[in-house]
């Protein structure tokens, strides 16, 4: 089974095709595609994995933008011993449910017929 390491919002994770993974928010619109970055590629059978330096070169992993939300609050509570000093502050990170389509290679741009360098 073949799958890819790709980085966003600072964080790397492990995708296969068909998965649902949450990552750090996206700007993009439900229903959205997105192209990922791809840092290191396995093939499947037969063959090892691609490292990049730092991104695997015709490397794509193309997803689909599911929906948005928040995580649970976090409390960021700080006190100072015998100072009557209390601060309390609440923090909810957002992130994007993405789902994988495809991993695989990047479609080439061809140039047009009539405008090949021949030499």
């Amino acid at each position: 089974m073949s799958y890819a390491i790709i980085r966003t919002g600072g964080k790397q994770f492990r995708v296969e095709e068909g998965q649902s993974v949450r990552v750090p928010s996206i700007d993009k619109q439900a229903g959205e595609s997105v192209e990922l970055d791809v840092l290191m590629l396995n093939g499947g059978e037969g063959d090892g994995p691609t490292a990049g330096a730092p991104l695997v070169e015709g490397a794509r992993v193309a997803a689909t933008v599911i929906d948005h939300g928040r995580d649970d609050k976090i409390i960021v509570f700080k006190k100072k011993r015998r100072k009557q000093y209390k601060r309390k502050q609440g923090h909810r990170q957002g992130y994007t449910t993405l789902k994988i389509d495809s991993i695989g290679e990047s479609k080439k741009q061809e140039s047009e017929p009539g405008t090949q360098n021949t030499e």
